[in-house]
């Protein structure tokens, strides 16, 4: 169990390829079954024949031999991957997709690449910034190997190569970035990061799809600071839009008295129109300055207007009487 867990660590660390592993081919092992069973049933049936016991060993063990022999020499490549065939320690050739033989013991295959579209996650934590302000940014890259000799014979393990290249690749960005542009310029800062890697990783034979930002993670105290500068900034924006509008108002009422300037009965009608509206709730209560009163007349206006109200309820009492 321990070996076990410690295989399966090194695997999420990228310290073990799981694409080196040894394969045999179903049809190999039918094929090494069959000779075994020759090597068996074949002595039974040389020795009925009065074979000599040599010439059955021998037979036995040129079946036995044979069937290894196709064990070992025949290989499977599946269809998005390619092995790497040395022989006797050179670079021999690509084999794959499909069926393919080697030699046993003089051809190996050390690796099967896969041409697959794959995904590698990365991260860099608490890296200063242009602006010395720590971050920890966590990112994904999506890359494929387009020349499987390169990646099998420049580079020890590429998947390991690419992610410590990525990883690198993103602290010196982040060092020569703002923090405001890379909370606000993730778009540029993938553009960025892609070919930089891109050109670390192309002399191996891996080319580089897209790289996308996933979080940008800023320390909580500088987070409750922003969060307060931005409320001020739109507390500052409010006032302005406020300002602004009064001014609209004003200028709208300056509009106006150019209308009423030099035509009084306007005026009064407007004033009469003004109290109405103050008054038409019952014990409303309207505060307007002593200068309007002179100036429009308002006195007279609202004497008239109490007047009405008071004559009002009789007015409606008095068909209620003559009901009686």
């Amino acid at each position: 169990m321990t070996r076990f867990r410690a295989l399966q660590n090194a695997k999420k660390e990228g310290q073990m390829n799981i694409y080196t592993q040894p394969r045999v081919a179903g049809i190999a092992g039918v094929i090494a079954l069959i000779c075994f069973l020759l090597a068996g049933f074949g002595a039974v049936g040389l020795e009925s024949l009065g074979v000599s016991e040599t010439g059955i060993v021998v037979f036995s063990i040129g079946m036995v031999l044979l069937g290894m022999y196709f064990m070992f020499a025949i290989q499977i490549a599946r269809q998005w991957e390619k092995a790497v065939v040395l022989r006797l320690g050179k670079f021999r050739g690509l084999k794959g997709p499909g069926l393919f033989w080697i030699i046993p013991i003089i051809d190996t295959i050390p690796n099967w690449i896969d041409h697959r579209v794959m995904v590698t996650p990365f991260n860099a934590e608490r890296t200063l910034t242009k602006d010395t302000v720590p971050v920890d940014v966590d990112a994904v890259l999506f890359w494929m190997v387009w020349d499987a000799e390169k990646a099998a014979l420049e580079v020890e393990d590429y998947r390991v190569a690419i992610s410590w290249a990525s990883q690198t690749a993103l602290r010196e960005i982040i060092g020569q970035m703002m923090l405001a542009d890379i909370l606000v310029g993730r778009d540029k800062m993938d553009a960025i990061l892609q070919k930089i890697i891109d050109e670390r990783t192309n002399p191996w034979g891996i080319s580089v799809q897209s790289v996308e930002i996933r979080d940008v993670v800023i320390p909580a105290a500088l987070e409750d600071t922003m969060s307060r500068q931005a409320q001020a900034e739109r507390e500052r924006q409010a006032r302005v839009i406020l300002g602004e509008s009064e001014q609209q108002i004003a200028d709208s009422f300056e509009d106006a008295s150019k209308a009423y300037i030099n035509n009084p009965t306007a005026l009064h009608l407007r004033a009469m129109n003004m109290l109405f509206e103050g008054l038409k709730e019952k014990g409303a209560l309207v505060i307007v300055p002593s200068s309007a009163v002179d100036s429009m007349n308002l006195g007279a206006v609202s004497g008239v207007v109490s007047l009405a109200q008071q004559n009002l309820p009789k007015e409606t009492a008095e068909p209620a009487t003559a009901e009686k």
